[in-house]
């Protein structure tokens, strides 16, 4: 501003502190609330890739400033289309049905979600569905945020019980906390992929087009 900008546009691919949309625990910051009030302090606008709305149905509901959000759902489906044969799409919970559903209806494949009970980062409960109506089908697990991946890690386990082949795993945001790569890699997932969001090996879905075509539309 002090060079003559009138305008700043923040393009964050991964919009952080987004999970913390409640106080867990006594004295605990809701970091997502503090962080909004930040960056309307210092911009006029914000872009980002599907940020993480458990808690809160639009970011405008903690944002100040006008936001913009676009969506990697379609570029997902489309990769799924063209590099799995015989896929069957995975949510990890009931809060993902929606996204999930629309992933696997652009991508012409069919879909369930599980069950989950989270205790902790690194303690969740899975319930899978019966799949043996899929065993000719590769699992595909698609989530939006993978950090610790216990949920992807548990499910892999499952499915192997069941018979059905090694899945692959999607993500948007590859957060990756600690060894999570090398956790998720050693369960027995076929391919790890994810979107560019957070610079990482299993990059392989741009989402850079979309920033592109948002900054430009501003």
């Amino acid at each position: 501003r002090t060079l003559g900008a009138t305008h700043l546009t923040l393009v964050a691919p991964y919009l952080a502190y987004m999970r913390q949309d409640k106080q867990f625990h006594p004295g605990e910051a809701v970091t997502s609330r503090s962080f909004a009030k930040l960056i309307a302090t210092y911009f006029d606008w914000l872009v980002t890739v599907d940020p993480h709305l458990h808690r809160l149905h639009a970011l405008s509901e903690i944002y100040a400033i006008p936001t913009t959000v676009v969506h990697a759902a379609p570029l997902i489906s489309r990769w799924i289309k063209e590099a799995v044969a015989r896929p069957l799409l995975i949510g990890p919970d009931s809060e993902s049905e929606q996204w999930v559903s629309a992933v696997a209806k652009a991508a012409g494949a069919p879909w369930v979600v599980l069950e989950k009970s989270r205790h902790g980062d690194r303690d969740v409960d899975i319930q899978i569905p019966n799949l043996e109506q899929w065993k000719a089908h590769q699992p595909v697990l698609v989530d939006d945020i993978i950090s610790t991946a216990r949920t992807m890690i548990e499910t892999v386990g499952h499915l192997k019980q069941m018979g059905l082949e090694s899945p692959v795993g999607i993500g948007v945001h590859a957060v990756f906390a600690d060894n999570a790569y090398a956790d998720l890699q050693a369960a027995g997932v076929a391919r790890i992929v994810t979107c560019d969001t957070i610079v990482h090996p299993s990059n392989a879905i741009a989402t850079w087009p979309l920033l592109v075509a948002a900054v430009a539309a501003l």
